[in-house]
């Protein structure tokens, strides 16, 4: 059985100049392939995603911003 795993977003450039760089949000990738983001900051909020890769088309930001996985990926294990 499949386990949520945990990332957070990782933005090495702020191309908008809106969230700053460092780990912008938090997020977990559940196991239909839906994931949450947390967004940090004095205006936090959460969003969710049918697939992460539209997160990660939408707030990657050409390479700028990149998902950092916190736990294995579950096909991954032995």
């Amino acid at each position: 059985m499949l386990e949520p795993r945990l990332f957070h977003l990782q933005r090495d450039h702020d191309v908008t100049g809106t969230s700053g760089t460092g780990c912008v949000a938090d997020g977990v990738l559940w196991p239909d392939g839906t994931a949450t983001l947390r967004w940090r900051g004095e205006r936090a909020s959460t969003v969710h995603w049918d697939r992460i890769e539209d997160a990660e088309a939408i707030h990657g930001h050409g390479g700028y911003t990149r998902i950092v996985w916190h736990n294995a990926n579950p096909t991954e294990e032995g």
